[in-house]
């Protein structure tokens, strides 16, 4: 039977659950175990792919087409594998399947309630997880900040497998201590709160893990055991670092893992995390800079930025750049702004690679097809993802063809030059507003050509690379770019859609309808933006 343990968080959001999780998941698997995790999200969206990602951050996708939140991306990053549908909820998706088993008589004329129903869906999910996954151990993140009515039936669940089977369950909290600048001090009172609010929900935590700007000391510690009823070797510090891939060694300092074990009843087992060990001091020792622009929109919020919208492009970058022991320097550059002022695209000249990731939309378009233009004519490295494939397929058509008006009927539907067109099956569920979870969505193949720049990368001509899109390039119009030099160097074997695009005779000029940021990890960077990293280099040192 697996061990499950619950990581909560008090005091505020975005103190690092989602890397703890992970961090958590990838010391227990260095030391031979089986770790599965979940993410428990309390929106009522069935999934997060109907998110503004400038209010939630990144849409994660697995390879079998969930819509999940960005915490997925870190355990697969973390932990080295992929993960799917069975390692994510939201409390729509419990709802909806709740519901729809009391229409189908599974209830057997029970009458349904919130209490016990709800929570005995989300248990039944959590060991289902464990079950498919056949671990070891079960992470389950549960999202939101505890004191929120959100997420207090999840908590319900997990105090109900506690109460059934007390030895196989944990529980971590990931807490905020504070330190307020007119104060100079390290403020425990906020964590002391947030744990009696989860005494409340009957639950005390085994471990907290204690998010700081600097590392707890050891007064602190004591007092948040006294305070908090915890031991003070359980009190784990978890300053902020500038990898995060450095965490999971700062856990095992304090012997984490072995922490866990014996709390379980099971032996200590020897550290074993040198290859990821490996893997940070070449990050962190690498001293000569990459610089990378990614041209986006989602960003931007208020007088903000929010890098969680591109956090998938952002650890690709990373991870490629850290395998050929760079220090990569990443840029955010407004699209809106290359529309108000088109010479302000010269900009990108002190880049050695430009990066247009994917979207949705009208807004920034024509500033992201003048950055695409510009290094399509300055030689500068491109990397296309989705819209950026499509934007570049749209840029080329009305500035090398000279189809003017071409455009995508995502934003133009009359366009008489549909150089990207909304697919057969898509334009049904389109104009019946069907839209969660209907995209293509998911791993799909991919046949690559020999002797092109994809090629290269990959070393073999046939792939598989996760996607989230509706529209595609129009075959129609693929022999006119190609008598161009604008080329389809990678098709889906099954329907003869178009994957990959190049331009010859330049640097690095590629594009990709699927996500290959999706399937990079820092132990297996993705073979793309190793290539492309590679042109960055090379113009780098022109």
């Amino acid at each position: 039977m697996p061990r499950y343990i619950f990581v909560a968080g008090g005091v505020m959001s975005g103190v690092g659950k989602g890397v703890a999780t992970a961090s958590l998941g990838n010391i227990l698997q260095s030391k031979g175990f089986k770790v599965s995790s979940i993410k428990i999200d309390p929106y009522v969206n069935v999934d997060a792919g109907t998110m503004n990602p400038v209010e939630h951050g990144e849409v994660f996708v697995t390879n079998d087409g969930t819509e999940c939140d960005q915490d997925v991306g870190h355990y697969e990053r973390f932990l080295n594998k992929d993960f799917g549908k069975v390692n994510y909820m939201t409390t729509g998706s419990v709802y909806l399947s709740v519901i729809e088993r009391e229409r189908n008589l599974k209830y057997k004329g029970k009458c349904v309630e919130v209490v016990p129903h709800i929570p005995e869906e989300v248990i039944a999910r959590i060991k289902r997880a464990g079950k498919v996954d056949n671990a070891d151990f079960v992470l389950i993140e549960i999202g939101g900040t505890i004191g929120e009515y959100q997420n207090l039936l999840f908590l319900e669940a997990a105090r109900m497998m506690k109460l059934a089977t007390p030895k196989d369950i944990l529980f971590v909290m990931v807490s905020y201590l504070p330190i307020p600048k007119k104060v100079g001090e390290m403020k425990t009172k906020p964590t002391q709160t947030a744990v009696r609010t989860l005494n409340e929900a009957g639950i005390q935590p085994d471990f907290i893990l204690a998010r700081a700007e600097v590392p707890v000391d050891e007064p602190r510690k004591r007092k948040i055991s006294v305070f908090c009823n915890v031991r003070p070797e359980d009190v784990i510090s978890a300053p902020d670092v500038d990898f995060i891939y450095q965490i999971p060694l700062n856990f095992e300092k304090e012997d984490m893992g072995n922490k866990i074990l014996e709390k379980f009843g099971l032996k200590r087992r020897k550290k074993d995390l040198e290859q990821w060990r490996s893997m940070v001091r070449r990050a962190t020792s690498a001293k000569n800079p990459v610089r990378i622009g990614i041209v986006g929109k989602y960003f931007e919020t208020g007088d903000f930025a929010l890098t969680d919208s591109y956090i998938s492009v952002i650890e690709a970058i990373k991870h490629a750049a850290w395998a050929l022991k760079r220090k990569p320097e990443i840029t955010w550059l407004s699209a809106e702004k290359y529309e108000k002022d088109k010479a302000a695209v010269k900009e990108l000249l002190q880049f050695d690679g430009v990066i247009v990731p994917g979207g949705f939309g009208k807004r920034g378009v024509e500033g992201k097809m003048a950055a695409i233009e510009f290094c399509r004519k300055k030689n500068i490295p491109y990397f296309g993802l989705c819209y950026g494939l499509q934007l570049a397929c749209i840029e080329f058509a009305r500035n090398v063809l000279g189809l003017k008006s071409a455009n995508t009927t995502e934003n133009d539907p009359k366009t008489p030059h549909p150089i990207i067109d909304v697919m057969e099956d898509q334009a049904a569920l389109l104009e019946d507003r069907h839209y969660g979870g209907t995209m293509r969505l998911g791993q799909y193949k991919c046949r690559v050509q020999k002797g092109s720049l994809a090629y290269d990368a990959y070393q073999e001509t046939m792939v598989s690379e996760r996607h989230r899109h509706r529209y595609e390039l129009n075959n129609e119009y693929v022999p006119r770019l190609e008598n161009k030099g604008f080329v389809v160097t990678g098709r889906n074997p099954e329907r003869n859609l178009p994957e990959i695009v190049e331009l010859k005779n330049h640097p690095f000029f590629l594009g990709t309808q699927f996500h290959p940021e999706l399937r990079s990890k820092p132990l297996n960077p993705h073979p793309l933006f190793l290539r492309f990293m590679k042109a960055a280099l090379k113009k780098r040192s022109r």
